[in-house]
């Protein structure tokens, strides 16, 4: 399955999964775009991300984690 910056809740299963110790409340927007674009099922181009979008993975992630 490739993940989109759209596909938001899988993106942040799969950062949970890669970063358990990471408590995604603290997370700088910068490091969240790298770690994305890192995660091996991420198949979308980089500069199609904006604030929005990290934005609500970093709450699906924060969601995650409840």
């Amino acid at each position: 399955m490739s993940l989109k910056w759209t596909d938001s809740l899988d993106i942040a299963i799969a950062l949970d999964a890669a970063h358990p110790d990471v408590d995604p409340r603290y997370i700088r927007f910068t490091d969240l775009h790298a770690w994305v674009c890192e995660l091996e099922d991420f198949d979308d181009e980089p500069q199609r991300s904006g604030e929005k979008i990290l934005e609500a993975i970093q709450m699906a992630w924060m969601e995650e984690k409840e």
